[in-house]
């Protein structure tokens, strides 16, 4: 195996902080990428990302609302600063007020002075957030149930499926399905307690498609991956192992979560899908990967709270669980910081060293450019990178930046596997 490390690229210089601190977990979030910010941690009541974790891990008992509408509220309040001077409520003067831009109704302004400056900036996007405003309140239907809703069996190969074009003919007519959900308790409770007017039907149609995109977006990256590297899950069993999984991919995750591979590749011979990562949150599949092949025709969904490389020494190694024949990654952001990259370098070492066929997703074409810089600095085989056509429809929002361009989970990927070939050169004839 190689086991010389590669210097890295001089613009990732060391930082203070590490893999494990506060600032880094902000720091990587507020990094060209949707994600939180210290103005959440203030209007949460937390003093540092640590605590957050805690929460989203149910760890905290400071987090408890009396209502919805008290939720709802706190969820807006997270995002009232000033877009154009970056002013904070609590920072604004008497009689001043944050007031929402009234075609999107997802950025705030304290002055219209504010607001005119900014709107050339603004307009360029005004129309892309009003859908990012819509689709976080209608994402809350996730952690009811009320999403995803069920999808239908395919009527044609994985290898003819390329593209959601192909994909969504499949499901037929899903305006009934939903409707249903629209009509349900869970939505009229949603907009009878949020602080804006409930769009028309067909715009929150729409939203209910993209939040399920994103959800779905997930499970056939996993299945292009497979056809990717020339897997045949019916051949054989896989397993395959998500690296660096955090909370939005765990929390409220259920056992049936991947069972879009059953009608991907029907009469397989059984997935196993093991989630790793140092926020992974405990819940249905917190529970041991398996020793064993699993059952044929099913997808088994478990969940390993630890750093890869860590997974790997202590459960791997050990053969209480089965080696991958393919590792996932979902936003790794190791571009972000040096920080994150030097809690991924063991991992991404042990992926190249062991041959590891990988397949790692990015949120733009900008976090793309700057991943491949890494992965060859490391010397990285890599074999395929552009566009997903399973990227996610719904926009995000740049959390601190709204007036950048929204980004989209999973728009991108990389796959790369091993250790990038060396040419051998004959010595040069000094005769000649």
């Amino acid at each position: 195996m190689a086991s010389s490390i590669p210097a890295l690229p001089q613009s990732y210089s060391p930082r203070t902080d590490s893999v494990f601190s506060d600032l880094s977990g902000f720091f990587s979030m507020d990094s060209n990428v949707p994600g939180l910010s210290k103005m959440i941690l203030n209007k949460l009541n937390m003093k540092d990302y640590s605590e957050y974790r805690a929460a989203v891990e149910g760890k905290s008992r400071g987090l408890a609302f009396r209502n919805y509408k008290e939720m709802f509220q706190k969820m807006e309040d997270t995002f009232k600063f000033c877009t154009g001077c970056s002013k904070l409520p609590e920072h604004l003067g008497e009689g001043e007020s944050l007031r929402r831009c009234v075609k999107c109704l997802n950025v705030y302004y304290c002055t219209k002075d504010c607001q005119r400056k900014d709107w050339p900036q603004h307009k360029k996007v005004c129309k892309t957030l009003r859908l990012v405003a819509i689709d976080r309140l209608v994402e809350w239907l996730m952690f009811t149930g009320d999403l995803p809703f069920a999808t239908e069996k395919w009527t044609r190969s994985a290898a003819e499926v390329r593209s959601w074009d192909d994909w969504v003919p499949m499901q037929g007519d899903l305006t009934p399905r939903l409707d249903a959900i629209l009509s349900g308790p869970s939505s009229t409770a949603l907009w009878r307690n949020v602080s804006r007017p409930r769009p028309d039907a067909a715009d929150l149609r729409r939203s209910l498609w993209r939040v399920q995109s994103e959800f779905l977006s997930r499970v056939l990256t996993v299945g292009t991956a497979v056809q990717h590297f020339g897997l045949d899950p019916r051949a054989k069993p896989l397993t395959i192992h998500v690296a660096g999984a955090s909370h939005s991919e765990t929390m409220g995750a259920r056992a049936s979560d991947y069972d879009e591979l059953n009608r991907m590749f029907p009469g397989h011979e059984g997935v196993e899908v093991v989630m790793v990562g140092p926020e992974v949150v405990d819940g249905p599949v917190m529970r041991p990967p398996l020793r064993a092949l699993g059952p044929r025709q099913r997808v088994y969904i478990s969940a390993h709270k630890a750093l890869y490389h860590q997974f790997w020494e202590d459960v791997v190694e050990k053969e209480e669980a089965a080696r991958p024949d393919l590792v996932v990654g979902f936003h790794p952001g190791f571009h972000a910081n040096q920080g994150l990259l030097q809690g991924w370098l063991p991992t991404l070492l042990l992926l190249r060293d062991y041959n590891i066929p990988s397949f790692f997703t990015m949120y733009s074409e900008q976090e793309l450019k700057r991943s491949l810089q890494i992965l060859q600095e490391l010397e990285m085989r890599v074999r395929d990178s552009g566009s997903n056509p399973f990227a996610s429809q719904k926009p995000e929002q740049v959390q601190s930046c709204p007036n950048k361009p929204p980004v989209y989970c999973n728009s991108h990927y990389v796959c790369f596997q091993g250790l990038l070939p060396r040419e051998d050169f004959e010595e040069p004839d000094v005769d000649n």
